[in-house]
């Protein structure tokens, strides 16, 4: 005789596998919560570490800044003492230009011509001196042209001179300083007491009361 099963058995496997799929569904969801944990610790961590390294970063540029800007005040302060030095180089330089200058002017000076002034506007020199004749002020500017420490003398003006004396005629010249071959900035220095004074329009020899030398 056949069995006949009366019990609500296709009930119990719909509920069977309603239970079956919800532990799926929530095996599922616990699975994707502890990845979603899990990535989330591992991008904080991420994170906190890139926070802390761009702190560091940032420290370390604040003091980059703090170095650069003590670098470019040294800099600066370099830059004053070399402009500083250069400066004293250039004035000890034109001490000992200035001493050959005149010695030179003392030696090309010939007979019969004497100088009342000397002025300098940079390296021009205007000379205005009184000669016994055109002959004298023509043998001068050779002698000017033949020194090494002056060149290009220019004749400004020669006239007659009110001078009752010998020297009938006054003249003025102007003059280009130059610095001869071998002549560097580390030249001798020479006695600042033999130095003429100086001033910003330039530097003025009194009359000399007899001819030949000024």
């Amino acid at each position: 005789m056949a069995r006949i099963n009366l019990l609500p058995w296709r009930e119990q496997r719909r509920k069977l596998r309603e239970k079956e799929f919800y532990a799926m569904l929530g095996a599922a969801a616990g699975a994707a919560v502890l990845v979603f944990l899990t990535m989330w610790m591992f991008y904080g961590g991420q994170i906190d570490g890139q926070l802390q390294r761009n702190a560091y970063l940032e420290g370390e540029i604040v003091q980059l800044d703090e170095k650069i800007a003590e670098i470019e005040k040294l800099d600066a302060t370099r830059d004053q003492l070399l402009s500083r030095k250069k400066a004293i180089e250039e004035l000890q330089a034109d001490r000992a230009r200035m001493v050959h200058l005149f010695d030179e002017l003392v030696r090309t000076v010939p007979d019969g011509v004497h100088l009342k002034s000397v002025q300098q506007n940079g390296d021009v020199l205007t000379l205005q001196g009184l000669a016994e004749s055109n002959t004298r002020v023509s043998t001068y500017m050779r002698s000017l042209d033949a020194s090494d420490w002056l060149e290009n003398p220019d004749l400004g003006i020669v006239e007659a001179s009110d001078n009752p004396g010998r020297s009938r005629y006054a003249f003025t010249l102007r003059i280009t300083l130059s610095k001869p071959l071998g002549m560097g900035d580390d030249a001798e220095d020479a006695d600042a007491t033999d130095l003429p004074t100086s001033s910003a329009d330039g530097v003025v020899i009194p009359p000399a009361p007899t001819g030949g030398a000024a």
